[in-house]
């Protein structure tokens, strides 16, 4: 019997830091390690520069064995941008940021590098409210969710969930644009294609890359880790439909 090696941890991910662990369930460690594997696979350890804006994402940086910078509140794009700028086509610079980070206090950012064709990747990690802070209503919370802010239920009072995919999408800058999920290993194994194509675009110059990622927050969902991968599968991934919504080698 040949025993073929199938799993391992990456060489560039450190997930080992005492003080520095996401909650029971959350997928933020499963993003991290999909990125770290991307950039090895890529070859590309001695370019990359992870930037992470405030939030649970904050953390993410810490497990990373290359340089990454931890930036106020929303303008994780705007200082990749001076970055990238800074040290030009040689490096691999991109942000991890939540929902609320990259989509309420950062969108101005978001979309003004999407429109610049800024040659950076904006990983987004989607788990429908603000983890960090107590649980409250994000720009991506599902109609009828509860949150600490909206106990009874997001309803249209409250505005409509936005979506970061299909909206970065539509921008002449963007060279792709992809959604996907961890929560199955099938789904892993897209989102890591994904996360690499987002980082071979950059290096090409094509573009503005984004990633959007659906993610657990068992905590602020008051679900258990199991029955938070069935509400993404039967929930989120409803309102949040997987897949690629861009995809050029060249902006218009």
């Amino acid at each position: 019997m040949t025993l073929e090696l199938t799993w391992t941890t990456p060489r560039l991910w450190q997930n080992k830091l005492a003080g520095f662990t996401h909650c029971p369930g959350c997928h933020h460690g499963l993003i991290s390690k999909a990125v770290a594997e991307a950039i090895d696979d890529l070859g590309l350890e001695g370019q990359a520069i992870e930037i992470s804006g405030v939030g649970c994402s904050a953390r993410n940086f810490l497990g990373f064995s290359f340089d990454g910078i931890f930036v106020p509140h929303g303008r994780a794009l705007d200082v990749g941008t001076g970055i990238k700028r800074a040290l030009g086509d040689d490096s691999l610079v991109f942000t991890m940021q939540g929902d609320g980070d990259c989509m309420a206090i950062g969108i101005e950012a978001l979309i003004s590098s999407a429109a610049r064709a800024e040659k950076i990747t904006a990983i987004m990690i989607n788990n429908g409210c603000f983890g960090t802070t107590g649980g409250q209503m994000a720009p991506t919370t599902l109609m009828q969710q509860r949150t600490t802010t909206t106990p009874h239920g997001r309803d249209p009072s409250a505005g409509y969930p936005l979506h970061g995919a299909e909206l970065v999408a539509s921008i002449k800058g963007v060279a792709y644009s992809a959604r996907g999920a961890v929560h199955t290993p099938a789904h892993y194994r897209r989102t890591r294609k994904y996360i690499r194509t987002a980082f071979e675009k950059q290096k090409a110059g094509a573009g503005f890359t984004f990633v959007e990622v659906l993610s657990a927050c068992p905590t602020d969902w008051h679900l258990s880790p199991v029955e938070s991968l069935e509400w993404i599968d039967k929930t989120m991934c409803v309102e949040y439909p997987l897949g690629e919504f861009h995809n050029t080698d060249e902006v218009a």
